[in-house]
């Protein structure tokens, strides 16, 4: 909510449209200027006509200089370019929160699928290490064997296949350990996700019948005069807790996004059958991983890489996928932006 206070008008789909609208105003009202500049100068030289400009020179300074009279055309100003830019796109923080509901049912099935998929993978390539450690055993078993009956080349043969196939093994347990991390942090986000889309659902239903209450008893013009008298504008509050919402969501929704693409091109690189996959999926993921606090994870994210990388902290990947339930005292994460 802090971080929204600090959005500035500019910074809003309502600001860009603003600041087309105010250099369209200058360069319109140089071009005026030019073509009625004649007719200022020669207005000047009656003593009616110079009082006339004076008079209205003095109406525009002190419109200016007045706190209360700004503040009132800068609140219609903003009001005007809110309207207008509500023609063209979607600023509505109730509409903006539910299309992301209907977006994050999309996201959650989709990120149910490739978790599952992640698993499969990630079998297979458990498999193919085992198999591999079974295989190295038995080249050492026979390279030992063949030494004993001074078959020294077979030794050799056999020596150098248990170490290609223990190179392969080490990067192959990397491969995992990446997969695990991957595996760790789409179920996380999952679940938090389903949190998050039943946190918005609950704020929908509830701020969108106190909102319509809002703008029936504060008018536009009420909130004008509040406005004017330095009052807190309470429909403004109101929207602006919403809109916060909506940029908050709009945020964890694009990190999702953003996690899946980097798990999706990372498993598309992915070949288990030749046991290669490529570095460009690799690095993308590592730098996820460097990267600063996650918005959908929070304090977990450090969490998750601990466990990946701890070896007494096995994951189960047969254990079914657990169904997020929000507990009976759960606060929805979002009540707090309203006090």
């Amino acid at each position: 909510m802090e971080e929204h206070k600090k959005k500035s008008f500019w910074k809003r789909p309502e600001g860009k449209t603003g600041l087309f609208v105010v250099l369209a105003l200058v360069l319109g009202g140089g071009i005026l200027l030019f073509n009625v500049l004649p007719a200022l100068i020669a207005l000047t030289s009656s003593i009616l006509g110079l009082s006339a400009m004076l008079f209205t020179l003095g109406v525009i300074v002190y419109m200016i200089a007045d706190p209360r009279t700004r503040k009132l055309f800068w609140y219609m100003y903003k009001s005007t370019m809110r309207w207008i830019t509500g023609l063209f796109v979607q600023i509505d923080p109730i509409g903006i929160l539910k299309s992301y509901v209907e977006d994050l049912k999309g996201n959650l099935r989709k990120m149910n699928k490739q978790i599952s998929r992640l698993r499969g993978q990630m079998h297979k390539l458990k498999e193919l290490i085992i198999n591999n450690q079974k295989e190295i055993r038995s080249n050492l078993d026979l390279a030992s064997k063949a030494r004993d009956a001074d078959k020294k080349s077979m030794m050799i043969l056999k020596s150098r296949k248990a170490g290609r196939l223990r190179d392969s093994n080490i990067r192959l347990e990397d491969l995992y350990r990446k997969m695990e991390i991957m595996y760790r942090v789409l179920t996380k986000m999952y679940e938090n996700s389903e949190i998050l889309m039943e946190d918005i659902k609950d704020q929908v239903e509830v701020k969108e019948q106190e909102r319509k209450a809002i703008h029936a008893s504060h008018s536009a013009m009420n909130s004008a005069m509040s406005v004017i008298q330095g009052d807190r504008d309470k429909r403004a509050m109101f929207d602006q807790a919403l809109e916060a919402i909506a940029d908050d969501v709009g945020q964890k929704m694009g990190e999702m996004e953003r996690f899946m693409d980097v798990s999706e091109n990372f498993m598309q690189s992915v070949d288990l059958k030749n046991g290669i996959f490529e570095e460009e999926g690799l690095k993308m993921l590592e730098m996820w991983e460097t990267e600063g606090a996650s918005s959908i994870l929070g304090d977990d994210k450090e969490t998750l890489l601990i466990e990946a990388m701890d070896d007494k902290n096995v994951l189960d990947l047969d254990a079914p996928m657990r169904k997020p339930v929000r507990a009976g005292d759960h606060r929805n994460q979002y009540e707090t932006f309203f006090d």
